[in-house]
């Protein structure tokens, strides 16, 4: 049967402004990082997808190895949006980015021209589209001068390939760099998608400079867009009575099972009774207090969560977040006693791996 966007599909979702664009985000958007290779029926990606669309979800967030294998998710999303949503490619946002590993030898891998270049060509042509609205850097790349990855984002802008750029991962002090850089040649940053969660707040500590990144995006003019803000799956209702078969943990992606310490799941269900008391699951929580005001910077601070979904039912109830983003001091306080970090930020070395770019010069 052919697909007919529901007609109510902008009442209800909030939107923000990216930083300093005139580009707005749905507070919640969809990755397709997990459930949407080829290891999940293409059937059950469409009606996440169809739904998703349907309540106002206009962002779908990818990355070149996306899958499993490496790809398949940008294939897939090709394919829905061929058959679903090619007549409303304008009201998407189609995000990828390069960075991580892809494809073997010297050239698949980090911040060069030639992977970044290479990578999105391959990229546009699984999901069948002239362009993507956002690029990213993937990861900050020790082994690439700076300037060369961002001349790369630049040239691709220029290209009409992409529309903005941006990056994930880079520390404040990188951030900064390249947010001055980019501005210094006209295209600037659009966009930060670090990893941020109540139980992982690295993007809020003073980096060696002084300020946070959530500081220096701001102070920048980026958006920050939060990826992993469940924390893997930590921070919902999964891992409360044990392992479940079809879980993130039972799969071995990207969460190990030393992550479900029994002091971290103590946490978690401290943080479940909170979540109880303001009548929202713990994933709601959670992604509520992604989305809260931040002292100077108000409600813009972070722009939207990114969430996966394995299901139209997971999917729905995550957006329907929406409802309650609305926390009191009390309730602040409390997830603040509790919470604390669980180890699960997985991407730490990668943001370590380089600071700032080395004055040699």
């Amino acid at each position: 049967m052919s697909y007919l966007p529901a007609p109510d599909r902008y009442e209800t979702m909030p939107y923000r402004t990216v930083g300093h664009s005139g580009l707005k985000l749905p507070v919640i958007s969809l990755g397709l990082w997990h459930n949407f290779g080829d290891d999940r029926p293409l059937d059950q990606q469409r009606a996440i997808i169809r739904r998703a669309f349907d309540r106002g979800v206009t962002h779908f967030d990818l990355a070149n190895n996306y899958g499993p294998p490496y790809g398949s998710a940008e294939t897939n999303f090709g394919r829905i949006l061929k058959a679903d949503l090619k007549n409303h490619r304008d009201e998407l946002i189609i995000s990828s980015k390069a960075g991580w590993d892809m494809w073997p030898g010297p050239y698949g891998f980090g911040g060069s021209r030639k992977y970044l270049v290479s990578s999105l060509d391959q990229s546009l042509e699984r999901m069948g589209v002239d362009y993507v609205d956002i690029f990213y850097h993937h990861r900050p790349d020790p082994d690439t001068p700076l300037e060369e990855t961002l001349y790369a984002l630049r040239d691709i802008v220029a290209s009409g390939k992409a529309l903005y750029v941006g990056i994930s991962s880079y520390g404040p002090e990188l951030t900064a760099e390249a947010a001055e850089f980019m501005a210094d040649e006209g295209c600037p940053l659009l966009i930060h998608q670090p990893s941020y969660s109540i139980v992982n707040r690295w993007v809020e500590e003073p980096g060696e400079d002084g300020d946070s990144l959530l500081e220096t995006c701001a102070d920048t003019g980026l958006g920050v867009i939060a990826f992993s803000p469940l924390a893997q799956g930590l921070l919902t209702d999964r891992y409360l009575d044990g392992i479940p078969e079809d879980s993130r943990v039972a799969a071995h992606k990207s969460f190990d099972e030393d992550m479900l310490s029994d002091k971290n799941l103590d946490m978690v269900r401290r943080l479940n009774d909170i979540a109880q008391e303001r009548g929202q699951t713990l994933a709601q929580m959670a992604l509520a207090w992604i989305l809260r005001p931040q002292g100077d910077y108000g409600e813009e601070t972070v722009t939207s969560a990114l969430v996966g979904a394995s299901s139209v039912e997971q999917l729905d109830q995550n957006l329907d977040t929406i409802n309650n983003l609305e926390f009191s001091d009390a309730e602040l306080k409390a997830i603040d006693d509790v919470a604390f970090d669980a180890g699960i930020n997985i991407w730490a070395q990668a943001t370590a791996s380089k600071i700032r770019e080395d004055d040699e010069d």
